[in-house]
């Protein structure tokens, strides 16, 4: 069984940045694709960012050019640089690993951008 643990959110002011982190359980597999999701009260759980074990990123349109996903093989361990935070980044952020067959999700962590 995978286990994902993510840390870094909290409060922050409109303009502000934040890093999240990601730390994979052992058993990772190098195949594995790990992203980021996240979750508003009231709202479907959107995609943020992936990235494949090659480095391979892709991001949503709201993310792009503000977030950076970015990846720790040696250390099953991916981060989420965030900049420019907008009261509409406010949402549970939540670690994802897909597998062909099997996912796998952290328990998220807040991150609330507010004056």
């Amino acid at each position: 069984q995978v286990q994902l643990v993510e840390s870094g959110g909290g409060l922050v002011q409109p303009g502000g940045s934040l890093r999240l982190s990601c730390a994979a359980s052992r058993g990772v597999f190098s195949a594995d694709v790990m992203g980021w999701f996240r979750q508003a009260p009231g709202r479907q759980r959107e995609l943020v960012a992936t990235i494949t074990d090659t480095g391979i990123t892709s991001y949503s349109d709201s993310a792009k050019g503000r977030f950076t996903i970015s990846r720790d093989s040696a250390k099953n361990t991916i981060y989420l640089k965030m900049n420019s935070l907008q009261p509409e980044d406010t949402a549970v952020y939540y670690c994802n690993l897909r597998r062909l067959f099997e996912q796998y999700w952290g328990q998220g962590t807040q991150v609330t951008v507010s004056s």
